[in-house]
C-alpha cells in the first residue's frame, strides 16, 4: 500500500509539474491562421499575435506542412515593397506583436501538400527570454482566404 501511495504522490506531482510548466508559458499566441493556397501553389503565410510577459524573442517556427518555415519582414526600400528574412523577432514586455500581411509574418515554403480553406496546420513556434532560456509552443493554425474570417465563431487563444 506504501508503495502504491508513494507512486500515485510521485505521479501527482509529475503532472502538477506539467501543468505549472505549461500555465508559465511566457508568451501568449492568439489569432492563429495561415492563408489557404490555391493549385500548385508552393508556400503560404502564417500569421498570428504574440504577447510576451517578460522581454522575449520568436528565434525559429517549424512546421511539418512545409520545408522551410522562415520569419519574413517587409518593408519599403524607396519605392519598392522588400521581403526578407529575419532572424528573430523581438517581443517587448507586455507589448502585443502581430504578425499579419504586408509586415512580420511566417513564411511556410516548399509546401508537402496544398493548404485548404478549414485546414488546420501545426506550428510551432520557439522564444528565447532575455536568460537564453527557450521556450516552444505548439498551436494549430486555421487555413483560410485573405480577408476570411474563421471558420468557427470563437476566437482561437493558446497559452
Amino acid at each position: 500500500m506504501k508503495k502504491m501511495t508513494k507512486q500515485l504522490s510521485l505521479a501527482l506531482l509529475a503532472s502538477g509539474c506539467l501543468f505549472a510548466a505549461s500555465a508559465q508559458a511566457q508568451v501568449e499566441v492568439s489569432q492563429p491562421w495561415v492563408r489557404a493556397t490555391v493549385a500548385q501553389q508552393k508556400a503560404t503565410g502564417a500569421f498570428f499575435q504574440l504577447k510576451a510577459k517578460t522581454d522575449s524573442r520568436l528565434v525559429e517556427v517549424r512546421s511539418p506542412a512545409a520545408e522551410v518555415v522562415e520569419v519574413h519582414e517587409m518593408a519599403m526600400e524607396g519605392t519598392t515593397m522588400k521581403m526578407r528574412a529575419v532572424p528573430a523577432l523581438e517581443l517587448p514586455a507586455g507589448k502585443t506583436v502581430e504578425l499579419k500581411p504586408g509586415s512580420y509574418h511566417v513564411m511556410l515554403i516548399g509546401l508537402k501538400a496544398p493548404v485548404n480553406a478549414g485546414d488546420s496546420v501545426p506550428l510551432t513556434l520557439v522564444f528565447e527570454g532575455a536568460d537564453k532560456k527557450r521556450e516552444t509552443v505548439e498551436i494549430k493554425a486555421e487555413a483560410r482566404q485573405l480577408g476570411g474570417k474563421p471558420a468557427k465563431a470563437d476566437e482561437h487563444k493558446h497559452h
